[in-house]
């Protein structure tokens, strides 16, 4: 039986999550989520079960709403870096998800690094 584009993310999602959780016990989670039309970023405490901060294309601040391009990824990942210092993490690591690192993914993680966040 053949699995479905959802079912073949969702599995994806789990294996990226799984991996990463091993190696990083303890650090909080920079979790992306990519739509067609936009992009949100979470940053969690799984020790908690909190969400520290969040930034998303939503926001009406950034002046990107309904746009989902390397241009607004970028303002994304700035904006999460620089909540990230507010809320006093400067180490995490990045889940991407299924999503590969390539373009949007890719953007906001580059200006989440230049903005002060390591991972």
């Amino acid at each position: 039986m053949a699995l479905t584009k959802r079912q073949l993310f969702l599995k994806r999602r789990l294996r990226v999550r799984n991996g990463l959780r091993k190696v990083n016990v303890g650090k909080a989670r920079l979790s992306v989520h990519r739509s067609s039309k936009n992009i949100s970023v979470q940053l969690i405490d799984d020790v908690a079960g909190v969400t520290l901060a969040s930034a998303s294309t939503l926001e009406k601040d950034f002046g990107v709403v309904g746009r989902n391009n390397v241009e607004a990824a970028a303002k994304v990942g700035a904006a999460i870096a620089e909540r990230a210092k507010k809320a006093g993490v400067e180490e995490c690591y990045f889940d991407r998800g299924g999503f590969l690192f390539h373009g949007r993914v890719k953007a906001l993680a580059e200006a989440a690094r230049e903005g002060g966040l390591k991972f």
